[in-house]
């Protein structure tokens, strides 16, 4: 079992919280895309985390991280995706580390156990 939590342009969040469809994040069209520059960003900050690439395929860019609690994350073309490992320690330190990414305002944090979105403020 997993814990899962990811990020994506705000836009994405405005359009989820208009659109009051139970399938929303099941339709990719519904995901705004990240511009090439927001998914090298996100590339390289993740890298900051010392979080490591450990795979590319058609999903996307798979990394994950020395300390298991950091879990595994997947980045594609309109969403970053933890996943973390169903304990309190591996829980917390994915949330910060996704909590931190909307730092610069132009991401939102998705909870999908919770049914929350965090944005900073």
């Amino acid at each position: 079992m997993s814990y899962d939590i990811s990020l994506y342009r705000t836009k994405t969040k405005v359009r989820e919280e208009n659109a009051h469809d139970a399938d929303f994040f099941e339709k990719e069209e519904n995901l705004v895309p990240f511009t090439g520059q927001q998914f090298q960003e996100l590339k390289e900050r993740l890298l900051s985390y010392n979080y490591k690439i450990t795979g590319e395929d058609d999903h996307g860019l798979h990394f994950s991280h020395s300390d298991g609690d950091f879990g595994t994350v997947l980045l594609t073309g309109n969403a970053l995706y933890f996943t973390a490992s169903w304990n309190e320690n591996s829980i917390f330190e994915v949330g910060m580390v996704a909590s931190e990414f909307t730092d610069g305002g132009e991401y939102a944090k998705y909870d999908f156990q919770r049914g929350e979105w965090e944005v900073w403020e």
